[in-house]
Parts: structure tokens; sequence; C-alpha cells
């Protein structure tokens, strides 16, 4: 059949209107809000299996000075300096065992990390709830601390990486039962903690995440690699670049070596 010139013309608006169409739904789907919820568990010298610290820095009662939060390379304290993200709030003691939330925004991309700093002693409980998340277990109350603006359309399923910062408690303690993984549970998580793969491996397996970055030996679990892995993660960048991008932070503040850094820094099982 032989076109004519005004259907040739309509065709042409059909498959116009259908690309902008399927341009506008994709760049929708990038503009949907991503959230990262942060574990950590402070730093504690007395209930924690740890080389002690300062007092100061090993007390797990006490964020505003604590080796994981308040201190210079803490999570607090280091997304709060970075250019990168917004500090919107924090609350103190927003619910039992954690001490503080902080909500930051990043300012280029639409993405909300939410941290919390659970208690020292509590940091059973924080293995617990964060791999509770891992596994795809919905949140509500974790939208509750999103911004009223930033909660339109929002729910359990943007909550797209769960990470835990801290000292490995299953070197201290056994976990009876891992949590498994919801319907569709497609999570990114983030481990930084001494030996974090070959402790977490089961617990990840059985809840469905998959491991971003973690680490094949010991380490010191401060904010400056996550914000260097994050800055890879909100521009989709593929698990290699992230990993990439975390190790050269690392070895720069850590002094290590690049090729060290990047043999600690691991991605996948």
């Amino acid at each position: 059949m032989m076109l004519t010139g005004g259907s040739i013309i309509r065709s042409a608006m059909v498959v116009a209107v259908l690309l902008v169409l399927l341009l506008t739904r994709a760049e929708a789907k990038e503009q949907e809000l991503r959230i990262v919820h942060v574990f950590v568990a402070l730093c504690d010298n007395e209930s924690q299996g740890i080389v002690p610290v300062s007092a100061a820095l090993g007390n797990g009662d006490d964020p505003f000075n604590n080796l994981y939060w308040g201190a210079m390379y803490g999570v607090k304290t280091w997304f709060g300096k970075d250019a990168q993200w917004e500090l919107l709030f924090s609350v103190p003691n927003p619910q039992t065992n954690v001490l503080e939330r902080c909500v930051f925004k990043h300012r280029r991309f639409n993405v909300c990390l939410v941290a919390d700093a659970y208690r020292g002693s509590e940091i059973k409980q924080t293995h617990l709830d964060f791999l509770d998340e891992a596994a795809g277990k919905p949140d509500e109350s974790l939208i509750k601390a999103l911004p009223q603006e930033l909660r339109a359309g929002v729910s359990a399923k943007n909550v797209r990486m769960s990470v835990y910062i801290g000292h490995n408690g299953l070197m201290d303690f056994n976990i009876a039962e891992y949590p498994v993984a919801k319907a569709g549970n497609d999570r990114d998580a983030i481990i930084l903690a001494c030996i974090s793969r070959t402790y977490f491996t089961e617990a990840l397996q059985t809840g469905g995440a998959r491991p971003l970055i973690w680490t094949s030996g010991l380490m010191a679990p401060e904010a400056y690699t996550l914000a260097a892995a994050l800055e890879g993660w909100v521009r989709n960048e593929s698990a290699e670049q992230i990993r990439t991008r975390a190790a050269e932070a690392y070895n720069k503040y850590q002094k290590c070596g690049f090729s060290a850094a990047k043999r600690l820094l691991v991605s996948g099982y």
C-alpha cells in the first residue's frame, strides 16, 4: 500500500509523539528520588571487640565526638562539609537505639542520604536493622524522616541502598537467622567494616542484596570511602568505576597504595 503525503506526515507525528513520551518516562524514572540509608554503629571501647581508641572517640553514647560520627572523618562531619551534599536537618533520638539522625540531599542528583547513629552498645541491633533493610523490608518510618516536600509519591521502594559502617560485630556474636529476601528485592549494599565480605556473604545472599563495596581485610571505616563510592553511584557508574573511586579515596587518606586499597575494597561475590 502506498502512503500519501498526509499519511507520511501523520505517521511521522505519531512516531515523534511516542519518542517524546518514551524520553519523558525515562527522564521521570531518572528523577525518581533514591534514598541511601546509612547505619552507623558508634565506636565503643566498652562493648565492642576493638583495639581501644581514645575515651572521647570511643564513647558509644556520645555521637558528637565519636570516631565514626562527629570526629573529622565521621559520617556527620564529613558529609556536612562535602560540597556535593547539603545537610537538611538533624534530629536527636529519633527512635530507640538511635542517638542522632541526619538527612542530607545531593546538590546535583535526586538522592537523599539518611544516616543513623546507633548507640555503640547496640551494635547487634544495628546489624539486625541493616540486614532487615538490605533484604528489602519496607520501612515507612524512614520515609517519614524526609522533609515534607520530598515525600510525594515516595515509598519504601525508593530506598535503593543500605550501608553499614563500624566494627564488624559478626566477629563477636552470631545472628541465629538472617533475614530472607523480600519479593523483588534489588537493593545495593555497602559494608565498611573489617573483613566484611567473609563475614557477611551468607547474610547478603540470604537477603538478596547486591554487595557494591565491602572488604577483604582490615580497614578504617571512615566516611570519605563512602562519599567517593556514592559519587559514582549517583551517576549510575559501573561497580568497577565505583570501586575505583572508593579505592582512590581510601588510598588518599590511608596512604596504603592504590593497588592495596583496590584489593581491600571489593565488589560482588
